[in-house]
């Protein structure tokens, strides 16, 4: 179950910094996500362009969000599925356990879906009796290992090879000790064959969206493995468990934005698979289930409209934004303690578990503005960040020796004189007190600093001294 730890995220981030395998990973996975989506954006001229198509088509859906809604469901009514409308979690599991109890389901298989682990959909299931089963590779993987994502879209991003390997050993006892699983690819064939029976006897196949089309009631999923397509088409009932913000008004919106999604989550132009999904199966349809559900979740964003945190709603889970991160690439996804990490967690998850419980995690940013200029639909990270740094101050849930400090600068700085005065006469202290080494190991009141890095020594004039004598000098 998903017990937010986001309160504990620095001790979390000491923990991942020091865990050699973890560091391992992240070095070798994070590089390659940055140097693939560079590459497919330069192929595409018009990527920039694009960007702003996708983040039009956003913005204009929630701006008419309810109207968008509501044509959604008719034609998802009209197409013979059901809607269920589902404003809080308990309200989403509830609507999921009872399509599945309805259905006498005993096993239900799952494809990716990040608002399962917001919901902890698996948990739920299990504890009335449904045995769930993750299909996609590194969710099965993390399900065996009992562990929880630490990336949107590739969910075992934190593990090596040899981690993989060794989970699938212990939870499969019957592999002869000669299997040799060189690659991920090997446990991915080893995989599929024990999961085809699990998906010709689930009765139920959970799915989530990345998009969902107002003007033909159809879901969209993109996967790279297949495991979707068989986890909505072979069980007798499929359930779309999506957000409100997945809506997109038309198909031609929809394929915008897909090819916006591929090429900034994993380099591609197209996922390998692309599956549009429309009701259940009809009398001349080869395949397809009996019943189509789709749950659709609020769980706080409608909360989120009209706020400074609307802009949050235009993301379409592609991930950049964490692959470019510095602070993501040194401590990895399960330090920010709740399921969405990375610089577009730091400003959901304050949104939905509230800023008291994940007050850190805006300030786990250098604001070095890489997640927005990534952003395939132009987002505003930092300064959401910013704004959840002020509501934290606001709400004094800042430490009280941060705020007397932040008082002791602000006293300062509306005093020219005075802050001009302080300056010096700090950065002649600190300059004579590093003038040996040349930086600083301990400085009175920065200890969260030089806890982990030295400070250098201050040389030569303050920078307004400096700059007064460039301007006497006419050099400005």
């Amino acid at each position: 179950m998903h017990v937010a730890t986001s309160t504990a995220f620095k001790e979390n981030a000491k923990r991942a910094i020091a865990d050699p395998g973890l560091q391992r990973a992240l070095a070798r996975s994070g590089s390659s996500f940055v140097a693939r989506r560079a590459a497919a954006v330069a192929n595409l001229p018009e990527f920039e362009r694009l960007r702003e198509i996708g983040r039009d088509i956003k913005n204009h859906t929630l701006a008419h969000l309810d109207f968008y809604l509501e044509e959604y469901e008719a034609k998802v009514r009209a197409s013979g599925g059901t809607v269920h409308w589902c404003p809080t979690a308990d309200d989403a599991r509830a609507a999921v356990l009872g399509i599945c109890r309805r259905a006498g389901a005993r096993t239900v298989t799952k494809g990716k879906s990040m608002v399962s682990e917001e919901l902890d959909i698996n948990d739920h299931l299990q504890r009335n009796g449904i045995q769930p089963v993750e299909t996609d590779l590194g969710e099965y993987i993390l399900q065996i290992r009992h562990e929880t994502p630490s990336h949107i879209i590739a969910p075992a991003f934190h593990l090596n090879r040899e981690d993989w390997e060794a989970s699938f050993r212990a939870a499969h006892t019957d592999l002869p000790a000669d299997r040799v699983f060189a690659e991920r690819r090997d446990i991915l064939v080893e995989a599929r064959t024990r999961l085809r029976q699990k998906f010709l006897a689930a009765d139920v196949g959970i799915t989530g969206a990345n998009f969902l089309i107002a003007e033909t009631g159809s879901s969209v999923i993109v996967t790279n493995e297949g495991n979707g397509d068989l986890t909505q088409t072979l069980p007798r009932v499929h359930i779309v468990l999506a957000t409100i913000e997945k809506m997109v008004p038309t198909i031609e919106d929809c394929v915008s934005l897909l090819r916006l999604l591929a090429r900034s989550a994993t380099g591609q132009e197209l996922s390998v698979y692309t599956t549009f999904s429309t009701g259940p199966r009809r009398a001349d349809d080869l395949d397809g289930p009996d019943e189509y559900h789709v749950v659709l979740v609020d769980n706080g964003r409608s909360a989120m409209l009209g706020t400074p945190f609307q802009d949050m709603l235009r993301c379409i889970r592609c991930a950049a934004c964490m692959n470019h991160c510095p602070v993501y690439g040194a401590v990895g996804g399960h330090a920010y303690g709740w399921v969405y990490p990375g610089p577009m967690g730091s400003v959901l998850t304050p949104a939905l578990i509230g800023v008291g419980e994940a007050r850190l995690l805006p300030g786990a940013s250098t604001f070095c503005g890489k997640c927005e200029s990534v952003c395939p639909v132009k987002i505003p990270l930092p300064g959401m960040m910013r704004h959840w740094r002020e509501r934290e101050f606001e709400r004094h849930l800042t430490p009280l020796g941060q705020r007397w400090n932040l008082g002791a600068w602000a006293f300062l700085a509306r005093r020219d004189a005075l802050y001009r005065a302080a300056t010096r006469a700090a950065a002649f202290a600190l300059g004579l007190a590093g003038r040996r080494r040349g930086r600083l190991s301990r400085v009175p009141f920065a200890g969260g600093w030089t806890e982990g890095r030295d400070l250098p020594a201050p040389e030569g004039a303050t920078f307004f001294a400096r700059y007064a004598a460039a301007q006497r000098r006419g050099k400005l």
